[in-house]
Formats: structure tokens, C-alpha cells, sequence
């Protein structure tokens, strides 16, 4: 199943527990977020909790059961990373349907139908959020690290 094969990939990306002050995500544990999740017990939190949570919130909400391979764990992996509505709109943005942030027939589609470029381009739109934000000079080594490793799991 792509939800349990995409679960483990992030998890390994996310590690396990940080309160680094300079995260405004503050409080984290396997990528839940204090500041995402304030009435979690972040501390506390097990390998299950978090996979409930990244299959409800995350991976339903970009429809990764529809998405190709390829797509699925890029577009999750930017959902957990860089926030729901971000991955939706640079998914439609780099296939080049309308940006309206609801992943739909079209978009799915697309994706089904989308060559490498495409992929590269939606890799590429991260890469440049990630560089305009202020703690990039913090966390961009991290950040790009994540990237090209995702892209790389995104081939298998």
C-alpha cells in the first residue's frame, strides 16, 4: 500500500523528538508539530498516533490513494513539510491546471498523465519556497537534503 511505503519515508525524514527554539513549529515529534497540533501530546507521541494523523490530515487531504507513485509521496511529503494548501497548489501549478487548491478529477488526471518535467517543476517550486523563507539560512541544508531525497524515493 503507497499510504504505508510513503508513512516509513517520512517518518525517516522527520526523526524523532526536537524543540529546537529556532523551529516555529516549535515542540516535534516524528513531524507533528506542537504549534500544528496544540492539544497533542507531542512528547508522548507514538509511531501509530502520527500515522493516523498523517493519513488523516495529510495524505486523504491530497488524495494519495489516487495520485501515481511518483506524485503521492512528493505531494505528501510537501503537505507534512511546507502545509496542505502549499502541496495542492504547486501540484496544480507545476502540471498546469488551474490553481484553485482542490484536488480533483482534472488535477488527478493530470498527474496520471504528467511526464518527469512535471515532477521536476513541482520539485523546483518547493526548493524555491523553502529559499524565501527567513530561517532558510537555519534549516535550508536540512530542507534541501529532504528534497532531493524524497525525489529520489519518488522513482522507486
Amino acid at each position: 500500500m503507497n499510504f504505508d511505503k510513503a508513512f516509513q519515508i517520512i517518518l525517516g525524514e522527520e526523526g524523532s523528538y526536537s524543540n529546537d527554539p529556532r523551529d516555529a513549529g516549535g515542540e516535534t515529534k516524528y513531524g507533528i508539530s506542537k504549534r500544528a497540533y496544540p492539544n497533542e501530546d507531542i512528547k508522548g507521541m507514538t509511531p501509530e498516533r502520527a500515522k493516523f494523523l498523517y493519513r488523516r490530515d495529510y495524505w486523504d487531504l491530497i488524495k494519495g490513494d489516487q495520485l501515481p507513485w511518483a506524485w503521492a509521496i512528493a505531494v505528501f511529503d510537501c503537505a507534512v513539510n511546507q502545509g496542505v494548501s502549499v502541496a495542492t497548489k504547486f501540484l496544480q501549478d507545476a502540471l498546469g491546471v488551474t490553481v484553485d487548491g482542490v484536488i480533483g478529477p482534472r488535477t488527478i488526471r493530470a498527474a496520471q498523465q504528467a511526464d518527469d518535467r512535471k515532477l521536476g517543476r513541482f520539485f523546483a517550486l518547493r526548493a524555491l519556497r523553502y529559499q524565501s523563507l527567513s530561517s532558510f539560512n537555519t534549516f535550508g541544508y536540512g530542507w534541501f537534503t529532504r528534497l532531493f531525497s524524497v525525489a529520489i524515493n519518488s522513482q522507486e
